[in-house]
């Protein structure tokens, strides 16, 4: 019997749920798996009530799903190893492949697989051995860690020692400081071909991306790209990945992370009228993408919660009345919890983008406390 969905999507947050709108807009049938019967996911289609975490979970998926993907490279390898072998499902079915996944997750073996590629990249040691690169130097968690969590700066060598007294070593790695100049991402499609999305800036506040909008400089585009594809190669990747890059002062570019899955500075493609990225991530996972449709220049603004954040509509409407030209995407999340990841807005335009998107957000905010 043909399987009862063609992708089953392992998470519930607002990544896998624009995939599932992306699922039902191509006519693929798609169900999710989250702990919270009310996910964002679970909000707009079908769900499984379970853990990303438990093998047992994920095979109640693949009994039911052509192929499996996910929103978040959290998902330990050897988890969804064992629930292919419970569920009888053929790894190969599983994108990007677990193999990929498991480089990626552990953060120290992502970055040596970089560099034994040749791919321009810090290095990195485990957190005990940090003294071999100096300080400054970064700290990090190994596993998981996102939107700055799991980072330390150790500015020097007492700084380090405070931090590895209040951590657990073996779970943690120390790489070399990066002063960079800016950094961007590049959305890259690998399938039967590869190919990729505009290289974008992204620019951080508090480690949070807070807005996305092209590289304006198709020399550095053209170079972040390279560089991308080179990562996603030494990777074995196969599938859809943001990669994060550094652009230094000098004109050159290296790695910074790799995301096996749609990201944040992908979110723009929702509205600039080409290929989304969550449409090449639904197609990649059952192997029928061959490149992305080119759209208009976007901006995209984070919308973040806030202290004292109150009626989300009312603000909306505020938004809509103010700034028409804005495009408004909600997260369904049931807490706005100060700098929790709510929704983004985008808006397309040949040189206003980034000042209008900015704008609409603050009218936006302003709206949602003050009322």
């Amino acid at each position: 019997m043909p399987a009862e969905y063609q992708v089953g999507i392992l998470g519930g947050g607002q990544l896998a749920r624009m995939s599932m709108i992306a699922a039902h807009q191509l006519g693929v049938k798609a169900i999710t798996l989250d702990t919270d019967p009310q996910s964002p996911a679970a909000q707009v289609g079908p769900a499984i009530v379970g853990s990303i975490s438990v093998a047992a979970d994920i095979a109640k998926v693949m009994a039911c799903c052509e192929y499996v993907t996910f929103e978040n490279e959290f998902i330990p390898a050897n988890t969804l190893r064992e629930a292919c072998e419970l569920a009888g499902f053929d790894p190969e079915r599983v994108t990007p492949r677990i193999d990929t996944l498991e480089t990626i997750q552990d953060k120290l073996s992502q970055r040596n697989a970089l560099i034994a590629a040749g791919v321009h990249s810090p290095r990195a040691v485990p957190a005990v051995n940090a003294a071999e690169l100096g300080f400054p130097c970064v700290l990090k968690s190994r596993f998981g860690g996102y939107d700055g969590k799991g980072t330390r700066y150790a500015r020097t060598e007492s700084d380090y020692q405070a931090i590895m007294a209040e951590i657990d070593a073996d779970g943690w790695l120390a790489e070399e400081f990066v002063a960079f100049k800016r950094e961007l991402s590049v959305m890259v499609c690998a399938g039967e071909t590869t190919s990729c999305f505009p290289a974008m800036v992204t620019e951080q506040t508090n480690h949070v991306c807070d807005l996305v909008y092209e590289v304006e400089d198709a020399s550095v585009a053209e170079r972040a790209v390279d560089v991308a594809f080179a990562a996603i190669r030494a990777v074995n990747g196969q599938g859809l990945f943001g990669v994060e890059l550094f652009e230094h002062s000098d004109g050159s570019i290296s790695v910074n992370e790799i995301a096996p899955r749609p990201h944040n500075s992908g979110h723009y493609t929702l509205d600039w009228g080409g290929t989304s990225q969550f449409e090449a991530h639904v197609l990649l996972t059952i192997g029928s993408f061959y490149g992305p449709r080119r759209g208009e220049l976007t901006c995209m603004a984070n919308l973040l919660g806030q202290e004292g954040a109150k009626d989300y509509l009312v603000a909306l409407r505020e938004l809509a009345k103010k700034h028409p030209e804005a495009r408004m995407h909600w997260y369904g999340k049931a807490e706005a919890k100060p700098g929790r990841k709510m929704g983004h807005i985008n808006v397309c335009g040949e040189t206003n983008s980034v000042k209008w998107a900015s704008d609409a957000r603050v009218t936006f905010y302003k709206a949602w406390v003050n009322q």
